[in-house]
């Protein structure tokens, strides 16, 4: 049984595709949903004159505030489901594998392109995660692809 159901979004219109789909497989199952957004790390600003705007810990706490935001009207549409929201920096693929295994997560959901499935399927195979090569999966679950066996991924195509 799915309990605990881990949703990365990106804040592309298409990530959000798979919210509708998530919603309804957590409320027939009775299911926690946590919701990711993972940023790259940023660097400080530095402005014309060589004078520093704004230094990481900024940054990431704008960021963080941003994309608490972003999930929070994600987090709407889970009306009656408990659901967490947590960003996350670094790699978007590591960072979704550590915190699919932080969450003990179930089941993973990814929202992906037709386009996107196709490039994924003619690139080389990932060897990250194993060093043993994967099934040509998607960009964002590449590096946990080693962790298969703990919690299953859900794709779904937004054209």
């Amino acid at each position: 049984m799915t309990k605990r159901i881990l949703t990365p979004i990106d804040g592309r219109e298409q990530s959000e595709a798979i919210v509708p789909v998530v919603a309804a497989l957590a409320r027939g199952a009775g299911s926690t949903v946590r919701l990711l957004r993972v940023f790259p790390v940023p660097e400080h600003v530095i402005g014309p004159y060589g004078r520093t705007i704004a230094y990481v810990d900024q940054e990431m706490a704008r960021l963080t505030a941003e994309g608490m935001d972003e999930l929070a009207h994600i987090e709407a549409e889970f009306d009656g489901i408990p659901v967490e929201r947590i960003v996350r920096f670094g790699d978007p693929a590591e960072e979704i594998r550590l915190e699919a295994e932080a969450f003990n997560a179930d089941l993973v959901t990814l929202a992906t392109t037709a386009a996107q499935l196709a490039g994924q399927r003619a690139r080389p195979r990932c060897r990250r995660a194993t060093g043993s090569g994967t099934r040509g999966c998607p960009r964002w679950c590449c590096a946990a692809e080693g962790y298969a066996s703990m919690w299953r991924t859900i794709l779904l195509s937004t054209r």
